[in-house]
């Protein structure tokens, strides 16, 4: 009577449940998604160690329509991945789409999104942070006067400490005032 594929154990699918905000229907429903990124990778079963062991690559992952026109797709993979360079286990998988999803709560986002931001990993968001998000958003039709000075304001406006960058405080005061953040700060699946 029933062949029924197990793909996770009651203990994994619990302890998803428990580290993200999904139930275990969306859980499974993000793993499907998961396996038709590389079905030849991505085992049927994740009962052992798969979903932390079993890795698809940065270039596959990009090819995502929720991540393919996001100009961060990169970044966004490289701050999730436990290798730092994109290349998602099953896990930073489904840890990406919970912070991005719309139940997760907002300082779980501005965090993300601060690590998004934070290029050179330096733990402030820099000059050189702002202008490679910039290059990113417009895609290079800034000229370098142009982008300069938007680096300038953007860092005169946010900079209460007057060091020159970014603190996650400063970020998250700015990010905060940003009406639409919430709204653009998800995928959906």
């Amino acid at each position: 009577m029933g062949n029924k594929v197990v793909t996770f154990t009651e203990e994994q699918l619990d302890n998803y449940q428990d580290c993200t905000f999904f139930t275990r229907k969306e859980i499974l429903r993000v793993y499907k998604r998961f396996r038709e990124v590389s079905p030849d990778v991505v085992p049927k079963t994740m009962t052992g160690n798969e979903a932390h062991t079993v890795r698809v690559n940065r270039e596959q992952m990009e090819r995502l329509p929720e991540l393919r026109e996001n100009p961060f797709r990169t970044r966004i993979l490289e701050v999730f991945s436990r290798d730092g360079k994109g290349n998602l286990t099953f896990e930073d998988f489904l840890d990406l789409l919970s912070v991005f999803s719309e139940q997760a709560p907002r300082d779980i986002k501005v965090f993300y999104a601060f690590k998004i931001y934070d290029f050179d990993n330096d733990q402030h968001i820099g000059p050189e942070d702002i202008e490679t998000a910039l290059r990113l958003l417009t895609h290079g039709e800034l000229t370098p006067e142009e982008i300069s000075q938007v680096v300038e304001k953007a860092v005169e406006e946010a900079d209460v400490d007057g060091d020159g960058k970014l603190s996650y405080m400063e970020f998250e005061h700015v990010i905060l005032r940003a009406p639409d953040f919430l709204s653009t700060f998800h995928i959906r699946l």
